[in-house]
């Protein structure tokens, strides 16, 4: 460990164009969990899988049960950074960081002090109502009662990526765009089986990748680097010099 450790290290201190792209473990350190892990949402029981209460056709259908479940399993009010959250805000301040391309919808990164994130699945941070487009906050879905309305009678509709809906374009672009710039790109958090987020790793054309998360991935035999590690761990031993 202590050489891996090492190894991530020097990558950190000689590279300046570095991407990061992390999901849900990421934030499971934070008190937020995950979708597939044995604690995850997918092994707890609802009258429902979450994949279909988080679908589109779930949303429009049963809007009310939607939002139930969505009040009380994705809007977590108590969750903070962790240290990989602040180690990849500093990453970027200190110019080492090209970006974070995140699969999270949590807004940690922003939390902890990061400028360039590319949300892919959207935020729990953003609401628009369907009918004017007017915006909505965390608080005003977190504190509402049965379906959220906006002041002209729409629904308030959350701006994050439910099943059966396509990611938006401009976003992709952006991330494809920083990863294929990158020389190095550490992927952390993620078991890579959700595309197609994890297709964009296709993009990466840089000199290292590097994977940490407590599991194997698809990816783990074409990386250079691979830690089965907590991230916020691996992180927090870390330190970044002023690129």
């Amino acid at each position: 460990m202590e050489n891996k450790i090492e190894k991530l290290q020097s990558m950190i201190d000689r590279y300046k164009r570095i991407v990061f792209f992390g999901g849900a473990g990421v934030s499971t350190e934070s008190g937020i969990p995950d979708f597939r892990s044995q604690d995850g949402l997918y092994h707890q029981k609802y009258d429902y899988p979450p994949e279909t209460i988080l679908s589109h056709t779930f949303f429009i259908q049963r809007t009310e049960e939607f939002f139930r479940f969505y009040r009380d399993k994705m809007l977590c009010d108590t969750a903070l950074p962790n240290a990989a959250h602040k180690k990849l805000a500093e990453m970027e301040s200190k110019g080492r960081l090209l970006g974070i391309v995140t699969q999270n919808i949590d807004n940690l990164h922003q939390a902890a002090g990061s400028k360039r994130v590319w949300e892919l699945h959207g935020s729990v941070h953003r609401n628009y109502c369907m009918r004017c487009g007017k915006f909505y906050g965390f608080w005003d879905v977190k504190n509402s009662e049965g379906i959220p309305r906006c002041t002209c009678g729409g629904i308030i509709k959350p701006d994050v990526v439910l099943y059966e809906e396509g990611l938006d374009s401009r976003t992709i672009q952006e991330s494809i765009r920083a990863i294929a710039s990158a020389d190095v790109m550490i992927v952390g958090g993620t078991s890579l089986t959700v595309y197609p987020a994890a297709g964009l790793l296709d993009y990466f054309r840089g000199e290292h990748l590097v994977l940490i998360n407590k599991s194997s991935t698809s990816r783990d035999a074409g990386a250079d680097l691979v830690i089965k590690e907590p991230i916020g761990q691996v992180f927090s031993q870390l330190q970044v010099k002023e690129g």
